[in-house]
């Protein structure tokens, strides 16, 4: 009886601790033992995103572990980790800063019929390095109760006369304004993006703060009457339960530039697996449930941004701003002539 109850107790501590183990280790497949994992790295700090991570484990059972942070930090964390990062994915927005992973040798290539099937050429790596997931625009707002709309079509309209201290728009050193200018050099040639910046500079209504939300309110309050903005901002402003910034965004105009010319500024956020990732396979399995039609619809609907993939449904918010002629230009391009536009800036005195 003494020796069956010492093996009852064993059998109880195993179990126990067996039990213990397996809520605290990761999830495996049966049949490979393969850990069922993907650790993300992610700027990007929206509700829909984690909603998305979460419906991607219910169906795969592959865990995500995410880490968010600021883009260039990221990057930096992942340069100096090396081969010793946990890292599998990195998802951030603008492809200035895809395309700088991407030099950086932080990225492998992704072999996948189901990106390379999903998102359009523009919005991709030619490489297979990098993948768009969203699009957004960079749109021009003005005052209604101040401004006729129909006075501004184009991005160099801001440059007149007519708006000498009242254009309000991000700093030099925002990679969303890098990437426009540097779409305008790849367009119109260094010298005459530099012209526009410096133009510009000259119908600055203050010296440049604060991000696109505040770009947005400081018009309203007078600060200025036009600004440059990305549309998800407004469109998040306007479903905001900030009653405050919902009347700002009602405030406000929104012009597609240059819709008779090269088309309105468009960029993107994406991703691509690490070129040290642990778990690539798991990391390509996110990137692909991420292009899928319902993960799109829900960043176009939840995220009020463009999705990548065509014939998804949109957000009233995106509906209602109409269709668009975008800049007919390869996104990877943006990337490659960042150091150009941040020299022009700098010769134009964009702070």
């Amino acid at each position: 009886m003494k020796r069956l109850k010492v093996f009852l107790v064993a059998a109880l501590v195993l179990f126990v601790f067996t039990l213990a183990a397996g809520c605290t280790s990761p999830a495996t497949d049966n049949k490979s033992g393969e850990v069922k994992v993907v650790n993300l790295y992610t700027d990007r700090h929206y509700d829909t995103d984690d909603e998305l991570y979460a419906q991607f484990t219910e169906e795969t059972g592959i865990e995500v572990n995410v880490v968010k942070g600021k883009s260039d930090e990221l990057i930096e964390r992942l340069k100096t980790e090396g081969a010793d990062t946990e890292a599998d994915l990195l998802i951030t927005a603008d492809v200035g800063r895809l395309e700088r992973a991407k030099i950086e040798g932080l990225f492998q290539t992704v072999d996948s019929e189901i990106l390379v099937g999903n998102i359009p050429e523009k919005y991709r790596d030619p490489d297979g390095k990098w993948f768009g997931l969203t699009k957004r625009a960079r749109v021009i707002v003005y005052a209604k109760d101040r401004v006729d709309g129909t006075q501004i079509s184009t991005y160099e309209d801001l440059t007149k006369p007519a708006w000498k201290g009242k254009v309000l728009i991000r700093s030099s050193e925002n990679i969303y304004n890098q990437s426009l200018l540097a779409s305008f050099i790849e367009l119109n040639g260094y010298d005459q993006a530099k012209a526009w910046a410096e133009a510009m500079v000259v119908n600055f209504a203050r010296d440049p703060d604060g991000g696109d939300r505040d770009q947005a309110t400081a018009v309203v309050a007078g600060e200025g009457d036009v600004a440059v903005m990305n549309t998800y901002y407004l469109g998040q402003m306007l479903n905001s339960a900030n009653e405050e910034e919902v009347k700002v965004a009602q405030s406000l105009g929104v012009i597609f530039p240059d819709q008779g010319g090269d088309g309105t500024h468009v960029n993107i956020s994406g991703g691509g697996v690490v070129a040290n990732a642990k778990n690539t396979e798991n990391a390509k399995k996110l990137l692909e449930y991420l292009a899928s039609a319902k993960a799109q619809e829900s960043y176009a609907k939840a995220n009020y941004e463009y999705p990548v993939l065509e014939n998804i449904e949109l957000s009233d918010f995106l509906i209602s701003l109409g269709d668009f002629k975008e800049q007919s230009i390869a996104l990877s391009k943006l990337g490659e002539l960042n150091a150009e536009a941040v020299k022009a800036f700098n010769e134009a005195g964009w702070k």
